[in-house]
């Protein structure tokens, strides 16, 4: 305890050095903005602004990186309760409640109350991040070359198996993310792989040309194939304050979803559209009033932000512990890390305490600065949202296309990223995601590193993943998850099919209700007089 809590003074005396207060400003408010324009989001954001974190100190980029993630949370809720235009996908289930409450007249305490949820669901995750982040680190010491290849790989597959879509092409999608990682010198033989002659592609692919290109130049070609949204008409939003009522009627739901979305977050691939679901089914159950749910319920609207911002904040635990993102906002601040040549893991908290626990102890002071702006601030914000997307695309092209060549002055570079915009436009078009691929990118390398070291260990064998209790645990969870995905695929697919049949049998019985002719079940019997033709289900001598 007296570690932790030196730990957090030491990151306090970083996180209050001026220039870090200002970029955690700049990151919150960075957020806040991207989170209101539709389509964008933090992880298109987070690609952005990658080249301009290279020429910062590491711990200021990562808080700045950090800020922008947990801010874009609170901004996305504002196009999706006002527009009903989800900013990204866990903010789809923030629709359900809060568009019918701004259809009702009351967008201000909708809005009101998100923001105070978002604020006490971060505060509980950060309090609980500062408090398991250095015992897992320390645990984590002790993991091997094998348990951080079966980690690695598991937080993969995770993330293609908890997600939303095709499975197939989650993993198509991780799969090439892998293959574009290898390209470049052997890390053992230095021999070129998939460089084809190439000079330039020996020093390997940018992550930077990579997440600029799928995220932002990729998201715009997408958008405009679609059409950019037109802008936000003038709307009344009125008390931004919830009453009284409000707050009683979402303490608890509050309360319960901080709780949910933290331990959520942690796991590979849970990330905030799984905590937004899981909180508001779970606070359904736990309503006085389910029937709410769906037309305008402040408590199943406070249960989805809150959860949302809850694991956002949680998330960062794996990746400053273990060194593995769990999503892919968070590999792309792992995509940060390396470029200031500081790999995220177990090692972090002893040689880079600055960077370590100067981010969590930012994450307190720009959680308390995102209440502060969202509150008073609400109206500027939603008077931003009538800027039209088209005037937004051609100022944030310019911005990608300047920050990839500003990494390295390359032109090569940025040819990468156009590369890898047509490809990202490509998978969004046909519904690859694109997150499994910067993921499969960025853990490539982590996964290729430590099989070999396992199998220089093993002499070849591969019963050293099966022999130590770590990979067996892990590997026994990843099972779970696909035989559960598996099933609920099954069950999802034969849902139809036992509707059509009970629809079905219910058309037979009222065709044998209006056949004067014959009693159901006995084909060509004529009905006794005094009888009256009933359906099977309906008969209480059936039913007995």
């Amino acid at each position: 305890m007296t570690d932790i809590l030196a730990g957090l003074g030491h990151g306090f005396s970083v996180a209050f050095q001026p220039e870090n207060l200002l970029f955690v400003l700049i990151g919150v408010t960075v957020g806040t903005l991207i989170g209101l324009i539709p389509g964008l989001g933090p992880v298109a954001t987070i690609a952005l602004l990658l080249p301009l974190t290279f020429s910062l100190d590491p711990a200021g980029a990562v808080m700045m990186l950090a800020g922008i993630y947990y801010g874009s949370m609170y901004g996305g809720r504002i196009p999706a309760i006002l527009l009903r235009l989800p900013g990204d996908a866990s903010a789809v289930v923030t629709t359900f409640d809060g568009y019918p409450l701004a259809q009702q007249g009351r967008a201000g305490p909708a809005l009101g109350i998100t923001a105070i949820g978002s604020f006490l669901g971060g505060t509980v995750a950060i309090i609980g991040l500062s408090f398991l982040a250095p015992t897992l680190a320390g645990v984590a010491k002790s993991v091997g070359s094998p348990d951080m290849f079966v980690l690695a790989a598991m937080g993969l597959l995770m993330i293609v198996f908890l997600g939303s879509g095709s499975k197939v092409k989650a993993i198509v999608s991780a799969a090439l993310g892998v293959i574009v990682a290898t390209v470049g010198l052997d890390p053992t033989t230095a021999d070129p792989r998939l460089t084809y002659g190439s000079f330039e592609l020996t020093a390997g692919v940018s992550i930077v040309a990579v997440a600029v290109g799928l995220f932002g130049i990729g998201e715009i070609l997408y958008n405009a194939q679609q059409g950019f949204y037109g802008g936000l008409a003038r709307s009344a939003i009125g008390r931004v304050l919830p009453t009284r009522a409000d707050w009683l009627m979402t303490r608890m739901a509050i309360l319960r979803s901080s709780i949910i979305g933290f331990f959520i977050g942690i796991i590979p691939g849970g990330g905030g559209t799984i905590s937004a679901v899981v909180a508001y089914g779970a606070e359904r159950r736990f309503s006085r009033h389910p029937e709410k749910f769906g037309k305008g319920a402040m408590d199943g609207l406070a249960a989805t932000e809150t959860a949302d911002n809850s694991s956002s904040n949680s998330s960062f635990l794996p990746l400053l512990t273990l060194g593995v993102p769990p999503n892919p906002v968070l590999a792309l601040i792992f995509g940060a890390l390396l470029l200031h040549n500081i790999t995220p893991g177990p090692q972090l908290i002893d040689e880079y305490p600055d960077v370590f626990w100067g981010v969590i102890a930012s994450m307190y002071v720009g959680n308390i600065l995102l209440l502060i702006l969202n509150l008073p601030l609400i109206g500027l914000f939603v008077r931003l949202l009538r800027i039209p997307g088209g005037i937004m695309a051609p100022i944030i092209l310019m911005v990608a296309v300047a920050g990839v060549y500003s990494v390295r002055n390359s032109m090569f570079d940025v040819l990468l990223a156009v590369i890898f915009g047509i490809v990202g436009y490509v998978l969004r078009t046909f519904n690859f995601g694109l997150g499994p691929f910067v993921l499969g990118f960025i853990l490539g390398p982590l996964l290729e590193e430590h099989f070999r070291r396992s199998m220089v260990l093993s002499d070849g064998s591969f019963m050293i993943f099966l022999t130590r209790p770590i990979p067996l645990v892990l590997m026994s969870l990843l099972l779970a998850v696909i035989i559960w995905t598996v099933a609920d695929s099954r069950r999802k697919n034969m849902r139809p099919t036992i509707d059509q049949f009970r629809e079905a049998e219910r058309a037979e019985g009222v065709v044998a209700e209006s056949d004067s002719g014959a009693r159901p079940g006995s084909e060509g019997e004529p009905v006794e007089e005094g009888d009256t033709p009933r359906h099977p289900g309906t008969d209480p001598r059936h039913d007995a």
